[in-house]
C-alpha cells in the first residue's frame, strides 16, 4: 500500500455540535503521530468540485482548545445538491463526480475522512470510488439515526437542548395551568424526542415510528390533571404525522414542521386546557458541544486517522459497547436507523406512565 502523505477531511450534511472537536482530533493525531499534511475541504464536497478548489491546511495553531469548544464547523458544510445529478443555473443537471475526482488529484489527497450522516456517507463513498481514493467515515447527526453506532456526534448536545427547554417550560406551564407542547427535530427517527422527553419529565412523547391516537394523548393528559397536577408536558418529533397519517409540512417549502401546532389545537379541543407550542428547530444544532460529544468526536477522530493510516478504507468508526470500533460502510449506507419497537427506552417511558403511542 502506498503510504499516506496528505489526508483530507470534510464535513457534510447538516451541522451539529462536536464537528470541530472531530476535525481537531483528526488534524492533531494525523500531524503529531503520523507526520501527515492535513487539508480541510471547505463546504463539504463543494470544496473539491468548485474551481478554484476551496480548502485550508490545518496547522497546529487552529487546533487548540478553542476549536474543541466551538459549535458548527469551521470548514463549512452543505446538504444540498446530489453531485451525480447536480442542478445547474440554467435548470439542467450535470454529473459533477469527475470534478470531485479531479479536485482530489489536484490536491494530491491520499485518503479522505468524511464526517457526516448516512446520506453523506452514501454519496461521498460513491464519489471516492469514482476518484479512486480511500475513505473513512465519522458518524455525526443530531438525529442519532446512523446504523452501526450507538451514538453519533451531535446527538448528546441536541438532547441536552431539549431537556433544558423542558426545564424552562415546566415552571411556566405550572404557573399558568397549561399543556406545553415541545416540537423537536427528528424527521425520520424519534431518538431526540424519546431521550429528551424521558430526561425532561414529559407526560406524552410522540415519535415517527409509533402510531398514536389523539384520544390516547388526551386521556393521558386528563389522567395527569386528575392526579392533582395543574399542567402537562408533551414532546413530539417533527416527523410525526397526523392521526390520519398525513405529513405536516410547510406548504411553500415542503419542509417538516407544524405537528406541534396541530397537537395544540387537538389537545385544547379534547381537554379544554389552554395549550401552547414551542418549536426548537435549529437551536438543537447550535451551541457549545456537551462533554460527551467532545469525547465522542475526539475518540472518533483519532481512530479514523488510524484506520486511514492502516489502509482500512470503506469503513466507519462507531461507538459500541463502551468503545470505538470499525464497521463496514455497507452497514451504514442503508437509510436511517429508526427507534425499534422493542427499544428499552420505550419500555422505560411506559414504565414511568408516559404515553408513547399505541403498544
Amino acid at each position: 500500500m502506498k503510504p499516506i502523505k496528505t489526508l483530507g477531511v470534510l464535513t457534510s450534511g447538516g451541522d451539529c455540535a462536536g464537528l470541530n472537536a472531530a476535525i481537531r482530533a483528526v488534524a492533531l493525531h494525523a500531524r503529531q503521530t503520523y507526520g501527515l499534511r492535513v487539508l480541510g475541504i471547505l463546504d463539504g464536497t463543494l470544496g473539491l468540485m468548485d474551481r478554484p478548489l476551496r480548502y485550508r491546511e490545518l496547522h497546529a495553531e487552529i487546533c487548540d482548545g478553542r476549536l474543541l469548544r466551538e459549535g458548527g464547523t469551521v470548514l463549512g458544510t452543505t446538504n444540498r445538491g446530489d453531485p451525480f445529478h447536480y442542478p445547474m443555473p440554467d435548470g439542467s443537471y450535470l454529473d459533477r463526480s469527475p470534478d470531485f475526482a479531479e479536485g482530489v488529484r489536484e490536491l494530491g489527497l491520499d485518503a479522505l475522512i468524511v464526517i457526516g450522516g448516512d446520506g453523506s456517507m452514501r454519496i461521498v463513498s460513491r464519489l471516492c470510488a469514482v476518484a479512486g481514493i480511500g475513505m473513512v467515515g465519522i458518524p455525526k447527526t443530531i438525529d442519532n439515526d446512523v446504523h452501526g453506532t450507538e451514538y453519533a456526534v451531535g446527538f448528546s448536545t441536541a438532547v441536552n437542548v431539549v431537556v433544558d427547554a423542558l426545564d424552562r417550560l415546566q415552571p411556566t406551564a405550572a404557573s399558568h395551568h397549561r399543556v406545553m407542547v415541545l416540537e423537536t427535530m427528528g424527521r425520520d427517527a424519534g431518538h431526540i424526542a424519546l431521550n429528551g422527553g424521558i430526561a425532561g419529565g414529559a407526560d406524552v412523547i410522540l415519535i415517527p415510528e409509533l402510531p398514536y391516537t389523539l384520544d390516547g394523548v388526551a386521556r393521558r393528559i386528563r389522567e395527569v390533571l386528575a392526579q392533582g397536577r395543574s399542567h402537562a408536558l408533551v414532546v413530539v418529533a417533527e416527523g410525526v404525522r397526523t392521526e390520519q397519517g398525513r405529513p405536516v409540512t410547510d406548504q411553500l417549502s415542503g419542509r417538516y414542521g407544524g405537528i406541534g401546532q396541530y397537537l395544540v389545537d387537538e389537545i385544547a379541543q379534547r381537554t379544554g386546557v389552554e395549550t401552547r407550542a414551542t418549536i426548537l428547530g435549529h437551536v438543537q444544532r447550535g451551541g457549545t458541544p456537551s462533554a460527551r460529544d467532545r469525547i465522542l468526536a475526539s475518540s472518533f477522530g483519532v481512530r479514523a486517522v488510524e484506520l486511514a493510516a492502516e489502509g482500512r478504507f470503506g469503513s466507519m468508526v462507531a461507538w459500541q459497547d463502551r468503545g470505538v470500533v470499525e464497521v463496514p460502510m455497507s452497514m451504514v449506507t442503508v437509510g436511517a436507523r429508526a427507534v425499534a419497537a422493542d427499544d428499552p427506552l420505550i419500555q422505560t417511558a411506559r414504565g414511568l406512565g408516559v404515553y408513547v403511542g399505541e403498544a
